[in-house]
């Protein structure tokens, strides 16, 4: 019995709708431009802040972000809504977020030569989870008739690579056999789209990835688990603050405080130098350079924050090759950005190449993986 651990399938699926950096903007600004009409006593008299108004250069100078998927489009970019209009669906029906992890699952099984009856471990790993139990995973675990048991995890935008470590942990300590890891992102319904500085960040996703022992693993392409390393450190920065206990203290539970909002600038200068310094920590305990690693499949919050990491690294700017760049057509998918970049940029490396997928977020939190070509 090998006590390897591989990466054996990926899957990603991507919903049907997108909405473009100009229809965003369109719907902002006719939106701010009514509020600040409705609101002009108030403003004059300093008593409320003007909504600024937008632009797509704006967010594309700010982000690299050019468009994202929406899961439901129908009602984002309505003035008079300016959320998603999800349709509620019975306690006997499929629930949202499982359909959408079903999607990714399914192709990562595939590409892994795998059907549920192979998998005994099954982890939910994103932002935000639709409900609190039953969990998203179980519901997972049923459909696809996999035995075993699951869970979910929330790690902000660090939960795909954690749910990963947690899935090596399990193999290599021979409680599982082979782990399901989905990262159904829906973030548009915890988006406040009446924020110019934060309206445009998220889009919607779903990705996957099966692990196994390498002696269980008969797929083309697979990635040998060389190493990982995961961090938190506490930071106010980032914050979601919706939960069950707004009920509780008689606030608005749907209110722009309980939304996503974080603190962009700070964000930026203290989020940067910490994943940096992880990373390069992480290949010297392997006894590696960043010269020798093929390929960066960096969490995709930022355009910004991943050239000046990767510059921090390599000393110069990186190629689209060394470090992919997603997040012009997904945006900000939370935990899902680098698994994005890995399921669309790792074929073409050969056996013996190394990789690093790397995810930071809200917590502080990140985690990481180097991983080699088998």
């Amino acid at each position: 019995m090998s006590d390897t651990v591989v990466i054996s399938g990926v899957g990603l699926w991507k919903p049907d709708h997108v909405i473009t950096n100009d229809e965003l903007v369109a719907s902002y600004n006719a939106f701010a431009a009514r509020f600040n009409a409705e609101n002009l006593a108030a403003i004059d008299a300093g008593e409320l802040e003007a909504k600024p108004l937008s632009s797509s250069e704006f967010i594309e100078k700010a982000s690299g972000i050019k468009q994202r998927y929406a899961y439901v489009k129908d009602g984002i970019l309505d003035i008079d809504r300016m959320r998603p209009r999800i349709q509620v669906r019975s306690e006997d029906a499929l629930s949202h977020q499982a359909e959408i992890a079903l999607n990714s699952a399914r192709i990562a099984l595939d590409a892994a030569g795998k059907t549920g009856a192979d998998v005994d471990m099954v982890i939910v790993s994103c932002a935000y989870t639709q409900r609190s139990y039953p969990a998203i995973a179980i519901e997972v675990q049923h459909a696809l008739g996999i035995e075993g048991f699951g869970f979910d995890m929330l790690v902000a935008c660090s939960a795909a690579t954690f749910a990963l470590q947690r899935a090596f942990d399990a193999i290599a300590a021979g409680s599982a056999n082979c782990v399901l890891v989905v990262n159904p992102e829906l973030t548009s319904p915890q988006i406040d789209y009446t924020d110019r500085d934060s309206h445009f960040i998220f889009g919607d996703v779903s990705t996957a990835m099966v692990l196994e022992r390498e002696d269980t693993c008969q797929a083309d392409h697979a990635y040998r688990i060389m190493g990982t390393k995961a961090v938190t450190s506490y930071s106010n920065n980032i914050r979601s603050n919706f939960g069950y206990v707004a009920y509780a203290e008689d606030t608005d539970p749907f209110g722009v405080d309980n939304l996503f909002h974080q603190n962009g600038r700070k964000v930026f200068k203290e989020v940067c130098p910490m994943a940096a310094e992880h990373l390069k920590a992480q290949i010297s305990e392997l006894n590696l350079q960043p010269s020798d690693i093929k390929r960066w499949w960096l969490h995709q919050a930022n355009l910004n924050m991943n050239q000046l990491i990767s510059r921090r690294l390599l000393g110069r700017d990186p190629s689209q090759e060394e470090a992919p760049i997603v997040i012009d057509e997904f945006a900000n998918t939370a935990s899902a950005g680098s698994i994005i970049a890995f399921c669309l940029y790792h074929r073409d490396l050969v056996a013996g190449d190394y990789g690093v997928i790397c995810s930071f977020g809200a917590g502080y939190s990140i985690g990481s993986l180097l991983v080699q070509k088998c």
